[in-house]
């Protein structure tokens, strides 16, 4: 039997997540652990218990809603993603995989047909990491990659912590968060770059999956007068981390078309506009899909910071 998925529901269901967090540019603030992330995770427990869904909800706010199978010895096919955005986030990153999955149910509720696995759309917490650091920790969790005590003390820039926020939403659930068997794991997702649409291709599947490694970059040095001191007897934290980045971007095509770099975040200290800051933070977020190319993106970070800071007179 060919089932296929009601398009016009799907679309809406889209849309209607969408408009919790809406930006004015057309995507999504929906944050981890937000009012706005409570929000969508309502509206969706909503819909998944209008499908007859069974719901749990483990330990990291991880969202399990299953649809029984017929052969209750076979391990759940998962299909999922997740609700929370970036700041200026898309509307469909993410959240396109959750609602997918609830599609599918849906369609298969419509004709009344029956697997023999269970279906099992995950709703992962905290997966892009804009609010706590690291990304993806409801899913690290799970799978033991965190401890759950280290989860539950990662604080957000203004002093939350995650546990604390965990609970206030609502979602500090009962379940343990650790992993269970599963037949296969599968997750629709939209395109986060311009390469489909530029090859005008429709669909394309993943071969490798980019490896992540983030860093803060501290430098200190001088804090001095903006007017009186001369540039070359400035011990300046600013011009070494500008050094740093240039000099590591110049040699980023070094390790292939699949390196990234981007530095996201940049803070001076102190903040003023006439004093040269002591310390200058920057973050820096690596990616690459082999291990080797990683460990040499960071090298090659460490080793112009301690070059860079010699010479100019910094700590790095």
């Amino acid at each position: 039997m060919r089932l296929r998925v009601d398009r016009t529901r799907l679309w809406d269901s889209l849309e209607a997540m969408g408009r919790i967090g809406a930006t004015p540019a057309g995507g999504c603030n929906r944050q981890a652990l937000t009012d706005e992330d409570r929000a969508g995770r309502d509206l969706f427990l909503r819909w998944a218990e209008e499908a007859g869904l069974s719901v749990r909800v483990d330990q990291m706010g991880n969202v399990f809603a299953r649809r029984a199978g017929e052969n209750k010895r076979r391990p759940p096919i998962l299909i999922g993603s997740h609700l929370d955005t970036q700041p200026t986030g898309g509307k469909f990153d993410g959240v396109y995989g959750v609602l997918a999955g609830l599609e599918v149910v849906r369609t298969l509720n419509d004709s009344d047909t029956h697997t023999e696995s269970a279906l099992e759309i995950a709703v992962w917490t905290n997966e892009e990491g804009a609010r706590f650091a690291p990304a993806m920790v409801g899913s690290g969790v799970w799978a033991g990659a965190f401890a759950l005590e280290d989860a539950y003390a990662e604080a957000s820039a203004d002093g939350a912590k995650l546990g604390d926020e965990l609970r206030r939403i609502g979602y500090l659930g009962p379940e343990l968060a650790r992993p269970f068997p599963i037949h296969g794991a599968f997750e629709l997702h939209i395109e986060q770059g311009p390469i489909l649409e530029a090859e005008e291709r429709q669909v394309g599947i993943v071969t490798g999956v980019q490896g992540i490694r983030w860093y803060d970059i501290t430098v200190e040095g001088v804090s001095c007068h903006a007017g009186t001191t001369p540039m070359e007897l400035r011990r300046d934290p600013l011009q070494s981390v500008t050094s740093v980045l240039a000099s590591f971007f110049e040699n980023l095509p070094s390790f292939g078309a699949e390196a990234r770099a981007t530095v996201g975040v940049l803070h001076s200290d102190p903040t003023s506009r006439n004093t040269v800051p002591a310390r200058v933070t920057a973050s820096v977020d690596l990616r690459h899909p082999r291990v080797e190319q990683l460990d040499g993106l960071e090298r090659a970070l460490r080793e112009t910071l301690e070059r860079t800071c010699r010479e100019r007179g910094t700590r790095g």
